[in-house]
């Protein structure tokens, strides 16, 4: 490896999000990076100890790289449990202001954030809502982020309609919490009130905000939004359809940004699905080289 690993606390509220420092030996990019993940997952979607993932592709060849993990997952405290719960509005009203805040502050240059499946959604939604943030924000990258999940077929009755939508609020009042991992659909545990509020969204009901009612959709169109690089997978059937993905960059306004289709008949070297498109050992010499040129040019 060509960069350095740290981790340290961001105090938010009454609970700790960790971050996940990857510190490149030689600095070759003035622009911070920070990694946002999905549902069911942390940050480690983006990086490991032996130098693996694209947070740690990016710290070899010089980004100065911070994986976050959301509250109560990964190595953030406390853990979801019954007796701590977060909500989806908390994520996007207080969580990432605080860590796109905080890196801002920390380097004095905008951050270019890349977020995987539904972080996307969480981060178009907190950048509406405050608009002081954009300012600080030079790109955005995502990785197969969706709103609504609108195809059909028996993979979304069973991993949605029944496990998503119906059995995990079961789980959540059994347990207090989403407990994935133990359940086996997913890499982390998720609090119960996040979950919920989830629900409405991929079902199709409208960007609004569960909790407070603040109209994203409307929001979104006054946004002017930095650059950006929207990343489906042809074989990502149900979690981020690329139909799906394109309503949701055309329902935010993101669809002025560049957009591509990870897949052999696109050219690239392998079929990427949800998860492969950032751990697959192929997509270092494809899409991420890709990205890192990008990056370096903007």
């Amino acid at each position: 490896m060509q960069h350095q690993q740290s981790s340290a606390w961001l105090h938010v509220a009454d609970y700790q999000l960790h971050l996940r420092h990857l510190t490149p030996d030689k600095a070759d990019c003035a622009y911070p990076v920070l990694m946002l993940h999905g549902a069911i997952e942390n940050s480690r979607i983006f990086y490991n100890e032996k130098g693996r993932g694209l947070g740690c592709f990016l710290a070899d060849r010089g980004f100065d790289v911070t994986c976050a993990d959301f509250a109560g997952r990964g190595l953030s405290n406390p853990q979801a449990s019954r007796r701590f719960n977060h909500s989806q509005q908390q994520l996007i009203c207080l969580d990432i202001p605080s860590l796109i805040n905080h890196l801002y502050q920390q380097h004095q240059q905008p951050v270019v954030v890349i977020a995987h499946s539904w972080a996307g959604v969480v981060l178009a939604a907190s950048l509406a809502r405050f608009p002081e943030l954009q300012p600080k924000v030079k790109a955005i990258i995502t990785f197969g982020s969706k709103r609504v999940i609108s195809v059909g077929g028996f993979k979304k009755r069973l991993h949605i309609d029944l496990v998503w939508n119906l059995l995990s609020p079961l789980l959540c009042r059994l347990y207090g919490y989403l407990p994935a991992k133990q359940w086996r659909f997913g890499a982390d545990n998720e609090p119960a009130q996040y979950l919920l509020d989830t629900i409405g969204w991929i079902r199709g009901q409208a960007f609004v905000d569960p909790t407070d009612g603040f109209d994203y959709a409307a929001a979104c169109t006054d946004v002017n939004w930095p650059v950006s690089w929207h990343f489906a997978a042809i074989k990502d059937q149900l979690l981020g359809h690329p139909l799906d993905v394109q309503a949701f960059l055309a329902e935010t306004g993101l669809n002025s940004g560049r957009y591509t289709l990870l897949g052999k008949a696109q050219g690239h070297q392998h079929d990427y699905d949800h998860i492969s498109m950032l751990t697959h050992p192929s997509a270092a010499t494809d899409h991420f080289a890709e990205l890192e040129l990008w990056l370096k040019q903007i």
